[in-house]
């Protein structure tokens, strides 16, 4: 069955990055000149998925705004001739059709995927966190895709991480069976230091089956209240094979403020108009 549809987790109060994102939902905030969101429903849409389903939060209004149509803004483009930027706004609007729904508590990743039950129905969908920005040729998802129509289970993006850094992550424990492709075995969430059972890392984009839904709807909250998709993992992987993906392709934490100013690096070093400029400074601090 194709993957036709996309959860987006938006509702988070980006605490890590306030005062910033006080009134700034932290998936606006920019990337270069792109904001952090767009880079994600870029992915989707490049990867042939139609329709997204974006679940929110309390004054997260404004990141459908965002994807929305902008009259006032277009009228006002056309009238300067700026017909390069008014094609650029357009884009952005018709890039996929956009459904939010609310999720009224920030009670974990697991809860808010699950408050998409609903308008994904009874199919595969897939899940991309923004937080994670990933730069590659063949867009990230779409690489997952391709994968999954060739078995029958679930997906998960992993990527190796240095050890000193597993206690970041949720780390998997698996058997590889295939270049790039392990069934998983165990999955552990942020282990302490040295007891980690690999340096396979989860990083958010994954493609699931609509069993996930009455999984997560029993699975019991942790000791902060929420519910962790982790856990849904964990009991799915005893019903149907549960792989990760080593996906092609370089993941910033734009979640992070480090990895959101290496992010801003990277991408701002491609940007045609921006890049040697910025490399000429970069050269000029490293002196």
């Amino acid at each position: 069955m194709k993957v036709k549809k996309a959860v987006i987790p938006a509702a988070g109060f980006g605490t890590r990055f306030l005062p910033a994102t006080k009134v700034v939902p932290k998936e606006l905030l920019p990337i270069v000149d792109k904001t952090t969101i767009q880079y994600i429903m870029e992915e989707v849409a490049a990867a042939g998925i139609v329709e997204v389903i974006l679940i929110t939060g309390r004054e997260k209004g404004s990141i459908e705004d965002h994807f929305d149509t902008s009259t006032e803004l277009e009228s006002h483009l056309k009238k300067k001739d700026r017909m390069d930027l008014l094609r650029m706004v357009q884009d952005i609007s018709e890039m996929v059709t956009l459904v939010s729904v609310r999720q009224k508590e920030p009670l974990g990743l697991g809860h808010a995927i699950l408050c998409a039950k609903n308008v994904v129905g009874d199919e595969p969908f897939a899940v991309l966190l923004g937080d994670d920005l990933i730069d590659a040729k063949i867009p990230c998802i779409r690489q997952m895709i391709d994968v999954y129509q060739k078995m029958e289970g679930a997906l998960i993006a992993i990527q190796k991480v240095p050890k000193t850094e597993t206690h970041l992550y949720g780390i998997i424990k698996g058997k590889r069976v295939a270049d790039r492709i392990y069934r998983i075995e165990e999955m552990v969430e942020k282990p302490k230091q040295g007891t980690a059972p690999s340096n396979l890392a989860i990083i958010g984009r994954y493609i699931l089956s609509p069993q996930i839904f009455g999984i997560l709807e029993k699975v019991s909250p942790d000791g902060k209240g929420e519910i962790q998709l982790t856990d849904g993992l964990r009991e799915l992987s005893q019903k149907v094979p549960v792989f990760g993906y080593e996906f092609i392709g370089d993941r910033y934490d734009a979640g992070d403020k480090l990895g959101y100013l290496q992010a801003n690096i990277s991408f701002g070093l491609k940007h045609p108009e921006l890049g040697p400029k910025l490399k000429r400074y970069l050269k000029k601090l490293v002196r």
